[in-house]
């Protein structure tokens, strides 16, 4: 533990330097505004960012990409109090009470309400990562690849069942990602798959111009589509957090913090499942519930303490199952990837620097967004006032730079284009995007461990349901598919119910 502490140490005060502090300023600054423009997202953010810091050193790039993630997670909650409409999924939550509390002339307690919750929630994540990563990578170690296979399918398959709306509608998105993973040269005998003789295609489709096209580009079509906006008062109270607040409501802190973590493991959930869950979680647990969704304090204080906790818990299988938490972690995985990290259970032993260089550059930029919440909020007002048709083909240009800048290859654009035509597409017909992008992110990872699996069972099937962790991951995993469908649940809750059941004698 005090070696632990050691290296945070001194990876913290290598950070303490004028030039990376600058990056943290204006990295954390960005994501915040990126989070407060509606029609931007985390995730469009970090993919990117990950395209235009390619040229930078490999500490100084990822510490940018956590800086704009933790920022734009935080940032939606503005537009979401000022202008009834979330920055960004994660923060749709908070308008149920954020928005009715300004109209109630209380927009900057409400401010400060969201600053304080943000802040503690990405606190507590904080601690759980430097707690539980090198437990759960040490578990890790032990795993083969059909423990890794039922990982990746273990992920897509909650990640579609749970990620809202229809199951069927997430497991078709989940498993066209993964078809879409395997267009390009066969790994093992080089053959081509789904290539069409087209040569561009052998190498397969680009991470980063697929998220950028997804999540930047169907994001810009999808808000020109949208009704234009306005900030509902331009001036705002006290935005300095009540300390009263925060002691009164430390036990839905707490609790919110505990959710959001653990939905942020969970692959695929995203920040949003986390503020709604920790959102429910206080309603059930209030005494004030009549104040829900007409102004509470409480609400408001759980959602964004909820989603800022699930940032660092989605982090956690990044490092160490190499399998992303949310879509903002799947392009953050992704850049540590492009910058010669091995994320998984030998992340521990090969580079352990790297985990307590990430947990120093979440406090870092916690901090950070701290600061900005408190003492640049009329600024921020002034960007909420920028027309929408004047700032989106801006941001349709560094899309587009973007996908071009890793490889420099015309073909990457249109891939980005084809994928944010596909992404708006899906959008409308309310298919869900995280089980999409887990696809296309663990495609590889399953497809190698099926391989090797088979390779090493010369063959057999057995060890990836006879092993005692595969057999419990496929179960489950089986479970959640047949729990998806209404026939079989009905019969689910119906053995359920006889079962235990059965020994009851009527009285």
């Amino acid at each position: 533990m005090l070696e632990g502490l050691s290296q945070f140490g001194s990876a913290f005060a290598g950070f303490m330097t004028p030039g990376t502090l600058f990056n943290v300023l204006w990295a954390t600054f960005l994501g915040i505004v990126i989070g407060a423009l509606p029609g931007l997202t985390a995730t469009m953010g970090v993919a990117l960012m990950t395209t235009l810091t390619f040229t930078m050193g490999r500490d100084q790039a990822i510490l940018v990409l956590v800086c704009v993630y933790v920022g734009a997670i935080y940032g939606g909650s503005r537009s979401a109090i000022l202008l009834n409409i979330p920055g960004t999924p994660a923060s749709a939550c908070s308008t149920l009470d954020g928005f009715p509390l300004a109209r109630q002339g209380l927009a900057g307690r409400a401010m400060g309400i969201s600053t304080s919750g943000s802040w503690l929630g990405t606190l507590f994540g904080i601690v759980c990562v430097a707690l539980f990563t090198p437990l759960l990578a040490e578990a890790a170690l032990s795993f083969q690849s059909y423990e890794f296979f039922w990982i990746g399918v273990f992920g897509i398959v909650i990640a579609g069942t749970l990620a809202g709306g229809d199951p069927l509608k997430g497991y078709i998105a989940g498993f066209l990602g993964l078809w879409i993973a395997t267009i390009g040269q066969e790994p093992h005998y080089n053959y081509h798959r789904f290539t069409y003789g087209w040569a561009d295609l052998s190498g397969g489709i680009g991470l980063l111009p697929a998220l950028v096209g997804v999540f930047g580009v169907a994001e810009v079509l999808t808000a020109m589509r949208g009704p234009a906006y306005r900030v509902t008062s331009k001036a705002v109270d006290s935005i300095l957090p009540r300390l009263a607040d925060v002691w009164k409501y430390k036990r839905t802190i707490f609790r919110s913090g505990a959710i959001g973590t653990f939905i942020g493991v969970l692959p695929g959930l995203g920040e949003d499942t986390a503020a709604w869950s920790s959102y429910a979680a206080a309603r059930r647990a209030s005494q004030e519930k009549e104040k829900f969704g007409k102004g509470s304090v409480e609400g408001l204080m759980a959602a964004e303490t909820g989603e800022s906790a699930c940032v660092p818990g989605a982090i956690i299988p990044v490092l160490t199952l190499a399998v992303p938490g949310s879509a903002p972690a799947a392009a953050l995985m992704a850049a540590i990837m492009i910058h010669d990290f091995k994320p998984g259970p030998m992340l521990m032993i090969e580079t352990p620097q790297l985990f307590y260089q990430i947990v120093a550059m979440l406090v870092i930029a916690d901090m950070a967004k701290l600061v900005f919440g408190l003492t640049l909020v009329r600024p921020l007002l002034w960007i909420l006032l920028v027309p929408r048709e004047r700032l989106m083909p801006i941001i349709f240009v560094l899309c587009t730079v973007g996908a071009f800048a890793i490889t420099q290859r015309v073909f990457d654009i249109y891939v980005m284009l084809f994928f944010g035509l596909v992404g708006f597409v899906m959008r409308e017909l309310k298919f869900p995007m995280a089980p999409l992008i887990l696809g296309l992110v663990l495609g590889e990872l399953l497809e190698q461990n099926l391989t090797r699996g088979l390779v090493i069972s010369s063959g057999s099937v057995a060890p990836f349901f006879t092993r005692p962790v595969s057999g419990v991951l496929a179960a489950i995993a089986i479970f959640a598919i047949l729990w998806s469908i209404p026939p079989a649940q009905r019969k689910i809750k119906a053995g359920v119910r006889g079962l235990f059941g059965r020994g009851r004698r009527p009285a």
